[in-house]
């Protein structure tokens, strides 16, 4: 009967949770430094028993909350920071930084964990509980710096973390075993020719349509080269050439992203668009630069985890769980987690209770908004995921 509890604890703590959600959405902050965030959950976590551990080269926090007695340990996570947009939402508590927005949830994210923690330190259990408060999701790998600063260690024998989708059934938690989300890295193709005058093309080493040439070739080669039981994603989203109608330029740059749900995969397809650019470009007399960044590695949920947060699910009071069917290609920097941990990250359906939630805004979007009756579930979740690891182990 404990999700049962805890959800009927999570409704009493609902307006605490709320407002530190809109506490930190109206003041967003970006990358790697959020002290501003950490602050205002330090002050509403302040009269629990939690130790905290606080690293160098971020503002990521760690709250350690102890058992009656040793056991195992386990980590649940929540991410800070905002994106770099402008918000449209028209909220009572949108943000007052122009140009900054909890458009992913992380302001949600953050609160969950909280009112999670304030749950917990109503349990008797034994091992500790790990509040990992982490800023720089967007892009800036706060998780792996965190690892590298030693916040976890040692490291903990299991993690979970849950990400709102707006757009999603209201109060529906969904989650898949194995690869949940890509990896995602930046590429960019420098292709080097010779300019001259446009009149005159045969006087020159042209790099636009050979650039052109590339775009193509890279769709075909997802597409011809690699199984589409195992989806990958390379998108050019960018192409940056000449300074005038009458002038071919020396260089053609595209810049775009690549999406691959495993290790093996990854490798893969770095190695075959270096191979097709710097091929093709040779073919014209050119010559291509390819430089991939790396950015986060693929979710992958461990089966165990998955099968723990269905069960937490669906003990909770007109909870649904639903398997999702396939991974989505878009990037978590939990990844680096659960790369060291076994675990597993789930979504939580933020959307508005009744409404056509297909058609809500999703997250990035100026005009995100979230149903936040939703909140205490989440945090009961969390929770829950914890307390009976604590007790049952992967069982």
């Amino acid at each position: 009967m404990r999700p049962v509890h805890l959800l009927q604890q999570a409704e009493t703590l609902a307006e605490r949770i709320v407002a530190l959600r809109r506490a930190i959405h109206a003041e967003p902050e970006l990358g790697l430094e959020t002290p501003l965030t950490l602050a205002k959950v330090r002050r509403e976590l302040a009269d629990l028993p939690l130790e905290w551990r606080e690293g160098t080269s971020c503002t990521g926090a760690v709250a350690v909350l102890r058992g009656a007695g040793p056991g195992p340990a386990v980590l649940l996570r929540g991410d800070m920071d905002a994106l770099p947009m402008p918000e449209e939402t028209g909220l009572a508590f949108a943000s007052t930084i122009p140009g900054r927005m909890h458009a992913c949830g992380h302001d949600t994210h953050t609160a969950m964990l909280a009112g999670a923690a304030r749950l917990l330190a109503g349990e008797d259990f034994a091992g500790e509980v790990r509040f990992m408060f982490q800023p720089g999701e967007e892009g800036f790998h706060g998780a792996r710096f965190m690892l590298e600063d030693g916040l976890l260690d040692p490291l903990p024998d299991a993690a979970f973390a849950l990400h709102i989708m707006p757009n999603y059934r209201h109060g529906a938690l969904l989650c898949r075993p194995g690869a949940l989300l890509a990896a995602a890295d930046m590429l960019e193709i420098t292709v080097i020719g010779r300019g001259g005058h446009a009149s005159m093309p045969h006087q020159t080493r042209d790099p636009v349509p050979v650039a052109c040439e590339i775009v193509g070739a890279i769709q075909t080669l997802v597409t011809r080269r690699f199984a589409a039981s195992e989806a990958t994603v390379v998108t050019i989203a960018r192409l940056d050439a000449g300074s005038a109608h009458n002038v071919i330029p020396d260089r053609a740059v595209l810049r775009g992203t690549i999406r691959t749900l495993s290790r093996e995969r990854r490798a893969d397809v770095h190695a075959a668009l270096v191979r097709l650019a710097e091929h093709i470009a040779a073919a014209h007399e050119c010559r291509a630069d390819v430089t991939i960044t790396p950015g986060f590695p693929p979710t992958i949920n461990d089966p165990r985890a998955v099968d723990l947060c269905q069960a937490v699910a669906r003990d909770l009071p007109g909870g649904t769980f639903e398997p999702l069917e396939h991974p989505i290609m878009g990037a978590e920097d939990f990844s680096y987690v659960l790369e060291k941990v076994p675990g597993a990250m789930a979504f939580l359906g933020v959307a508005g209770e009744g409404s056509d939630w297909a058609h809500c805004c999703g997250i990035h979007s100026s005009r995100m908004v979230v149903d936040e009756t939703v909140l205490p579930r989440g945090a009961a979740f969390l929770a829950g995921c914890a307390l009976r690891f604590l007790e049952r182990g992967w069982a």
